[in-house]
């Protein structure tokens, strides 16, 4: 049975933690595995609206605790209320022996909310669709980049595509109708189509406005909405500190799960194509490496590279001493022509340079310049904890 890399954190860790991630991601399902003394359900309406109309409820129930021994008290959803940070706030001001493990789907709701988000006082985490250290032996790369990895819907095999098949409609409803942010839900749901259709594109916010009938600025805010609520993650350019060489200042933005942005298109059902599973492919491998980033807290920076003149690399990942350079491709043959982007990538440099192109190959192969060709999973289960 698969097991989250953060639960072992979330049990060991001292301080309260802030854990963010998109809707059903599994937030909740690891909070209770912690056994929380106290448990606040803010998506439970009775108990919203108790909290909403009495802020003073929350440090009465605290109080109230009758343990021995620092606890752990669970706030689900605290965007819903985002004051009650903080009430939280107060509390550990005044010196409270409990912890507190607050989760929530939207970064916006809470800042929209005027929310102090406790910096010092909290642990800031987040919690992604399963990865594929965390699934293991379970792991099946077909089925990730049909359905992605979301947990209730990769280990429903039986209705894993119909509950997908909804999640877009109940993003729409819950975070677009009721929250008013869109004027016209007809204009975010042309939107949100192009959007999944250019996830792992540069993005051309000019076509995208002509393609959605969206003026451009909307576009802007709501790619901005996508990122507060978690949906998708913005991948910057890498840019070189000097070069003759004229790099894409254009940034990139990829859905949060590869099974989510094909049911936004309907096509989380069907069969892909070679071409379609190479785009996948590429989306999936730079999300493993951001989730890894997030899950054991690494100080790298992760961008992609591209040039005017057509040469790209789909993953730069800076660490501290060295560059890790990733071509991605979904084909089980490689050939040396796959690594022009590598090699125009080494040029403008200003840090040493590892090249890597990862594959479904069945073996590693080494290229004249030093390139690595390699099995994706080598790559992500033996190298890259190496980094």
């Amino acid at each position: 049975m698969w097991v989250r890399i953060l639960e072992k954190k979330l049990r060991s860790v001292q301080k309260s933690v802030l854990l963010l991630g998109a809707r059903q991601v599994g937030k909740s399902t690891l909070a209770k595995k912690l056994g929380p003394d106290l448990s606040i359900n803010l998506a439970d309406e009775p108990l919203f609206l108790s909290h909403s109309r009495d802020p003073g409820l929350l440090k009465r129930e605290v109080s109230a605790l009758k343990s021995s021994k620092p606890g752990l008290i669970l706030i689900d959803e605290i965007q819903r209320i985002p004051s009650l940070l903080n009430s939280v706030q107060a509390l550990l001001d005044e010196g409270m022996p409990h912890r507190f493990l607050l989760t929530g789907s939207s970064s916006r709701k809470l800042k929209r909310g005027g929310a102090n988000l406790l910096p010092g006082r909290v642990i800031l985490e987040y919690l992604d669709p399963l990865s594929i250290w965390e699934l293991g032996k379970d792991f099946d790369l077909e089925m990730a980049l049909k359905r992605g990895t979301l947990p209730g819907i990769y280990l429903d095999k039986a209705d894993g595509p119909e509950i997908l098949g909804s999640y877009a409609s109940v993003y729409l409803k819950e975070e677009i109708q009721v929250e008013a942010v869109a004027k016209n839900i007809g204009d975010y749901a042309r939107f949100l189509e192009v959007a999944a259709e250019a996830s792992g594109d540069w993005i051309n916010y000019s076509k995208i406005s002509s393609d959605a009938e969206v003026p451009k600025e909307t576009v802007r805010r709501f790619f901005t909405l996508l990122e507060d609520t978690l949906i998708a993650f913005r991948i910057s350019s890498f840019k070189p500190r000097q070069s003759k060489r004229r790099t894409t200042q254009r940034d990139r933005f990829i859905f949060f799960d590869v099974g989510v942005r094909n049911a936004l298109l309907g096509l989380h059902r069907s069969e892909q194509s070679s071409s379609e599973k190479g785009k996948l492919f590429e989306q999936w491998c730079l999300l493993q490496c951001l989730f890894y980033m997030r899950s054991f807290k690494k100080d790298w920076k992760l961008t992609s590279y591209r040039t005017d003149s057509g040469s790209e690399v789909d993953i730069i990942i800076e660490t501290p001493k060295k560059l890790i350079a990733i071509e991605c491709k979904y084909g089980s043959q490689v050939n040396p022509s796959m690594m022009r982007g590598l090699r125009s990538f080494e040029k403008i440099a200003h840090k040493p340079v590892e090249k890597y192109l990862i594959s479904r190959t069945p073996s590693r192969q080494k290229f004249s310049q030093g390139e690595l060709a390699l099995p994706y999973l080598e790559f992500f289960f033996e190298l890259l904890p190496t980094f």
